[in-house]
C-alpha cells in the first residue's frame, strides 16, 4: 500500500486529491493545522479514512515529525494562504506560508525521506503581467501580487531541491480550477452562491470588480489527476495544467444567471472596491506538454462547471434547480 502525505487536505484540491488516492488504495495522511475551529466540510464523507497529523507549514520541526510519522511515498504540498486578495493585507504571512512553507516541506523530505516523490502546487498567478500568450512551462514569470511572488519562490525552490539533492520533485503550474468546494471568497463561487441567493430572494445584488479579466478555468476534480500523474513518471518535471481556453468574468456571470432564468445585468454592480491594486488581465495556459507526456485531458467544460456550481448552491439553500 502506497502512503501519501497531503498538506492543505481540507481545501478544495486536497479533498479531491484525497478521494482520488483513497480510490487507488493509498494510505492517506493529512497535515492539519491546529485552529480553534475545525473545518472538515470538504472531506466529511472521507474523514474517517484519513489519518490526520498536526503540523504547520511555517514550523519545520512539525513537518519533520509529520514525515517521520507518515513515511510517505508521495508528498503533495497544497497548503498555502491561497486567496490572492488577502495577500496584499497579509503579505508577510503569505510569504511565510505560501513561499517558505514549500521550502520547509522540501527540507523535511530531504532530511527524513529523500526518496519520497514531491509535488509542489505552483500557480498561474506566477505569470501575472504575462510576457507571452499562451503561457507555457518556459514563459518568464512576472507576478503581480504577494501571493504570486510567494508562489514563484515555492516553484524555484522546488526546482533547486530537485537539481541540488536529486529529489523527485515536480511543480504543477495550475491555472484557475474551481468546483462546488471552492471557498466563497473566490470569484467563481462568489458568483454562483450569489446567483442562488438572488434566485431564492435572499440577496438583491452582486458586487464585482473587473468584469473583463480573462482566466483559463477548469474543474478541480480533473486537475488533481494531473498532480498524481506527474508523480508516476520516470523522471520529475514541471507542467502547465490548463484547458487552453479563456473566459471573462462577464461570461462566468452570464452563464450562472442564465442557468436560473435571470438577466445578470439586472443584479450585477461593478464596484471599484473589488479591483486589484495590480490587475492580472489575461491568463491562458498551454497544456500541450501535460497532454503529451502525462496523457492528461480536462473532461469538464467551463459551462458545465459553472452550472454544476450553481446547482450545488441552489441545493445548499434548500431548492433543487
Amino acid at each position: 500500500m502506497k502512503r501519501t502525505l497531503i498538506t492543505g487536505i481540507t481545501g478544495q484540491d486536497g479533498s479531491y486529491l484525497a478521494e482520488l488516492l483513497l480510490d487507488k488504495g493509498y494510505k492517506v495522511y493529512g497535515l492539519k493545522r491546529r485552529t480553534s475551529t475545525e473545518n472538515y466540510e470538504n472531506i466529511k464523507h472521507i474523514r474517517n479514512d484519513i489519518e490526520f497529523i498536526s503540523g504547520d507549514l511555517a514550523d519545520l520541526s512539525s513537518l519533520i515529525q509529520a514525515v517521520k510519522l507518515s513515511k510517505p511515498d508521495e508528498v503533495y504540498n497544497l497548503g498555502a494562504q491561497s486567496f490572492v486578495a488577502d495577500s496584499w493585507s497579509q503579505p508577510l504571512y503569505t510569504a511565510e506560508v505560501t513561499g517558505l512553507g514549500a521550502l520547509n516541506m522540501l527540507e523535511a523530505v530531504r532530511q527524513i525521506k529523500q526518496d519520497a516523490r514531491f509535488y509542489q502546487a505552483s500557480s498561474s498567478e506566477m505569470f501575472g503581467k504575462v510576457i507571452e500568450t499562451p503561457q507555457t512551462e518556459t514563459t518568464p514569470f512576472y507576478p503581480r501580487s504577494p501571493y504570486g511572488v510567494a508562489k514563484v519562490y515555492g516553484h524555484w525552490i522546488t526546482v533547486n531541491y530537485r537539481e541540488s539533492f536529486d529529489i523527485f520533485a515536480c511543480s504543477g503550474i495550475l491555472f484557475n480550477h474551481e468546483s462546488p468546494r471552492r471557498g466563497i471568497q473566490f470569484v467563481t463561487r462568489k458568483v454562483t452562491d450569489a446567483v442562488a441567493r438572488i434566485k431564492l430572494g435572499l440577496q438583491t445584488e452582486l458586487r464585482l470588480g473587473n468584469l473583463d479579466a480573462k482566466r483559463d478555468w477548469g474543474f478541480a476534480g480533473d486537475y488533481v489527476k494531473a498532480m498524481w500523474l506527474m508523480l508516476q513518471q520516470g523522471r520529475s518535471n514541471d507542467y502547465v495544467v490548463a484547458t487552453g481556453k479563456t473566459h471573462t468574468v462577464r461570461e462566468l456571470v452570464e452563464i450562472a444567471f442564465t442557468h436560473v432564468g435571470l438577466n445578470w445585468e439586472d443584479y450585477v454592480i461593478q464596484d471599484p472596491a473589488f479591483m486589484r491594486p495590480a490587475e492580472v488581465d489575461l491568463l491562458l495556459g498551454d497544456p500541450q506538454k501535460a497532454k503529451k507526456e502525462l496523457g492528461w485531458e480536462p473532461k469538464v467544460s467551463f459551462e458545465e462547471l459553472i452550472k454544476m456550481m450553481v446547482d450545488h448552491d441552489m441545493q445548499k439553500y434548500g431548492q433543487n434547480q
